[in-house]
């Protein structure tokens, strides 16, 4: 949980904007350090790279979490008995996943002032819940398109990934230690619709920017 929570931490849109403009991205519009403010600051590449990386970081510390919490057992007793891996407290593994998303969103580096930990939270499920990530992806692009409203479509995304987890459960296919996963993912929409607050309010006043 804590090399999660570091990993979260590692403010590459805050880096981005600091190395190709010597800006601080907190003073710029909503003050967040993720993909859109980066792109309002620093244009559109800057924003992607911090979005690509963002994402990477979250899914880094799904993998690694993976990898620790993995036994090794020498299964005995028939023919092609030898060495296989199962996993461990997948409940540690949703811990991990929701350290890595607060770590974006309150960086120790960064006075506990972060991001929204959208694409970090779609770094996180693309590894632990891909078919969910991608229907949340379409409301996201849908809302997205017809509103100009990043925030409201992130809000709504994020929002619908446990039930999207369900519905996979229910009618695709069986979802794999449902408990811990759906656990995390309501966690982790409950930490994103936090961090847009300030969005939900200007929202509500008609005030929120639009995506240009």
């Amino acid at each position: 949980m804590v090399v999660a929570y570091l990993l979260g931490s590692i403010p590459f849109g805050y880096l981005i904007v600091r190395a190709k403009q010597g800006a601080d991205i907190r003073q710029t519009g909503s003050g967040g350090t993720g993909a859109t403010n980066v792109s309002r600051r620093a244009g559109k590449g800057a924003g992607v790279i911090t979005l690509v990386l963002d994402a990477m970081k979250g899914a880094a510390a799904v993998v690694i979490a993976k990898l620790v919490l993995v036994e090794t057992v020498y299964i005995r007793g028939y023919i092609g008995a030898g060495e296989t891996a199962r996993p461990l407290h997948t409940a540690w593994v949703a811990a991990a996943a929701i350290a890595v998303i607060l770590g974006h969103i309150f960086p120790i580096w960064l006075s506990f002032h972060g991001g929204k930990g959208v694409a970090t939270g779609v770094g996180v499920f693309i590894v632990l819940a891909p078919i969910a990530v991608a229907l949340a992806g379409v409301i996201f692009v849908l809302i997205v398109v017809v509103t100009r409203y990043v925030s409201l479509g992130s809000i709504v995304a994020a929002a619908t990934i446990p039930l999207f987890i369900l519905v996979q459960n229910n009618f695709i296919q069986p979802v794999v230690d449902l408990p811990p996963l759906l656990t995390a993912a309501s966690a982790g929409a409950a930490l994103i619709i936090f961090a847009h607050r300030e969005n939900i309010r200007r929202l509500i006043q008609g005030t929120e920017s639009k995506f240009k």
